[in-house]
């Protein structure tokens, strides 16, 4: 595997630590990859288990609507869920919008798709990088949960995405959109297909 190296405006490459190389870059360490991507994709369709059976969340929004509405409120005493005024602000127009309804499902199906894409190795950046921004959110809207840490596994998935799906569908797929991998060998440019 050739190193990661950055080219500034100056000239200067600068490259990766060797460490980060390693973790991100190297095949050698896909296997560990895939236990955490199989596992956070479980994670995944777990959760979305229990929503695309709910009418609350498949046909109403009723569910999410409940969830929002409690995070929006503002108790007479103690803390709100929500830090951030703009996020409240934000829920509070979806809300009004009525667009729970829509919303819920977008969710349900987002984290079906999330946790399928993630145990077959299928474009695991991508889907890591959406299963974190819906982390992210959780959070955002006061729900902590497991949600740290689960968004904290995407993120490395996103940055080891050359590798994650290296035992998976993006073997495949990944080579014939032109990327990533390289015999060391291999001229620059030449796709490692063995």
């Amino acid at each position: 595997m050739s190193n990661k190296a950055v080219t500034t405006h100056t000239g200067r490459i600068i490259e990766d630590p060797p460490f980060a190389r390693f973790l991100f870059n190297d095949t050698r360490i896909a296997w560990v990859w895939v236990i955490i991507r199989v596992l956070l994709g479980l994670s995944w369709i777990n959760s979305a288990s229990g929503k695309i059976q709910n009418p609350g969340w498949m046909e109403t929004g009723e569910a999410l609507k409940g969830f929002w509405t409690n995070a929006v409120a503002i108790p007479e005493q103690g803390r709100p869920p929500i830090t951030y005024d703009w996020y409240r602000s934000f829920l509070q127009g979806l809300l009004d919008s009525g667009s729970y309804v829509w919303f819920a499902k977008l969710i349900a199906i987002g984290e079906l798709a999330v946790g399928i894409a993630l145990i077959i190795g299928a474009f695991v950046g991508i889907a890591a990088f959406f299963g974190a921004f819906m982390n992210w959110n959780f959070i955002m809207a006061g729900s902590a949960s497991t949600n740290g840490f689960l968004g904290l596994a995407a993120i490395l998935l996103v940055l080891a995405w050359k590798v994650a799906g290296y035992y998976g569908a993006d073997y495949f797929l990944l080579p014939w959109l032109g990327t990533p991998w390289r015999n060391k060998e291999a001229a620059p440019g030449n796709v490692w297909t063995s």
